[in-house]
């Protein structure tokens, strides 16, 4: 832990209620100590922690690790600086931290150190009921008593996580690496699959619903939908789902399923990744979603019995951990990601890019929405390219597009060309079916919001 002594702004320093173990100020403390610096009484520095300004990343601010009440009373002076040590915190929980520097002149009560222990077990379940105990004094068993519902929630939503995972193919290495746990906790979970599953078939088998099954157990419907139909074929899923199968040829869907995805820029219907998976794979098939945004269809290839990879550049470890993060960097390789490089190769690649500039601003900034019409073009061509390479010989592509700049309120006729993508810009950049898939492309193009 290092630490070094300067003045800063005192406008600079920040109370973050989120890491302070106390439950109230004791403005009587800090009358006293504001009348102490007026008669030249001289405190130790507080002690603050680096902290960036959670509405502008850009501006450094510094949170309060120790001396609520000398920082308090500094302010009530009319002081424009104070003296400071800057703490840098290693592997310790700042709350934990702090909780310890609290203990000195008066100990916490006992709800503050009950809810010191559990906001300590939130912020990072992987700290152990001896750690959280030393810092607040408190012994093992007693921390263990304050924490024990929050510890069966964080088992229950990393099995879930684990189980999740695993139905969508995901390796077990790949998988510990992105919880962020040792691999024989992996191996360790799933023998015990079929038990955590058990009472999710029980209510399933007894008629219930798969919406009340969901909310009953706390599972994403998809995985519900994964155990429901896990026995059916292709047909019957479709007719579980209640999504009436198209021909091949022509597809139009005016509605995004809720079911399935999060609410998403540019979001795409379950029933068009559907449609995909029954035409263009077969159960159990290893499909790739390079793009994924709100995970249409990582959710959607539960429900059909599909594996699925998916990657995208907006990282969710909690509520998205299948979607792996990526960022397709124009000016970087690509080859470092190492499934990338595995023996087993997608069977089918469903790719649906950021619209071109109709949507730039909804996207993350570094999207390619926001590049040029001929750079967006050079990307695509480059990165389908690279599909090929990753892909098996005889994989299918589904490509998913837009014409028009803005296609929601504005009749083709008066469409800036300039700016407009049209599906024959795609062809002679990027040659799809000459030279990336052959005759193994399928163009799907988008036709409203949500109708592709």
């Amino acid at each position: 832990m290092e630490k070094a002594i300067v003045k800063i702004p005192i406008s600079d320093v920040v109370l973050d209620e989120s890491i302070y173990p106390r439950e109230t100020i004791d403005h009587r403390r800090i009358a006293v100590f504001e009348e102490n610096i007026r008669d030249g009484f001289e405190f130790d520095p507080i002690e603050v922690q680096v902290w960036p300004d959670p509405g502008n990343p850009a501006k450094v601010r510094y949170r309060i690790l120790d001396g609520r009440h000398r920082w308090g009373a500094y302010k009530k002076t009319g002081a424009t600086h104070i003296e400071v040590v800057i703490i840098t915190l290693d592997q310790m929980e700042p709350i934990l931290y702090a909780a310890q520097m609290a203990i000195g002149p008066k100990q916490l009560t006992e709800s503050e150190t009950r809810n010191t222990a559990r906001r300590a077990f939130q912020r990072n379940p992987r700290l152990t009921a001896a750690e959280i105990g030393r810092a607040i004094g408190r012994t093992r068993q007693t921390v263990s008593a304050y924490i024990a519902d929050l510890r069966a929630t964080a088992v229950f939503d990393l099995e879930l996580k684990i189980f999740r995972l695993h139905q969508l193919g995901i390796p077990q290495d790949r998988i510990a690496r992105r919880l962020g746990v040792p691999q024989q906790t992996i191996s360790r979970y799933l023998p015990k699959m079929l038990e955590f599953t058990k009472w999710v078939n029980t209510d399933l088998s007894k008629g219930f619903t798969v919406s009340q099954v969901a909310q009953k157990h706390g599972w994403p419907q998809s995985l519900v939908w994964s155990q429901a139909l896990v026995k059916a074929d292709d047909f019957d899923r479709f007719k579980a789902l209640q999504w009436g199968i198209r021909t091949w040829d022509v597809w139009n869907f005016m509605e995004c399923d809720p079911r399935f995805g999060d609410d998403w820029p540019g979001r795409i219907p379950a029933q068009l990744v559907a449609h995909i998976l029954y035409f263009f794979s077969e159960p159990g098939d290893l499909v790739l979603d390079p793009m994924a945004g709100g995970g249409v269809c990582a959710d959607t290839c539960l429900a059909m019995g599909r594996r699925c990879w998916s990657l995208d550049m907006d990282d969710r470890p909690e509520t998205r951990p299948e979607i792996e993060p990526w960022f397709w960097d124009p000016e970087q390789e690509w080859d470092t990601r190492p499934f990338f490089n595995t023996r087993e190769k997608p069977a089918l690649i469903i790719c649906d890019p950021p619209y071109f500039d109709k949507k730039a601003d909804a996207y993350a900034e570094k999207s390619i929405s926001g590049l040029s019409k001929t750079a967006y073009l050079a990307f695509l061509e480059r990165f389908l390219r690279f599909l090929k390479q990753i892909a098996r010989k005889d994989a299918r592509l589904a490509f998913i597009n837009a014409d028009w700049r803005d296609f929601q309120n504005c009749p083709a006729k008066k469409e800036n060309q300039r700016q407009a993508i049209l599906l024959v810009d795609y062809y002679p950049e990027s040659r799809l079916k000459r030279t990336l898939f052959g005759n193994h492309s399928q163009v799907l193009q988008e036709q409203s919001v949500s109708g592709h």
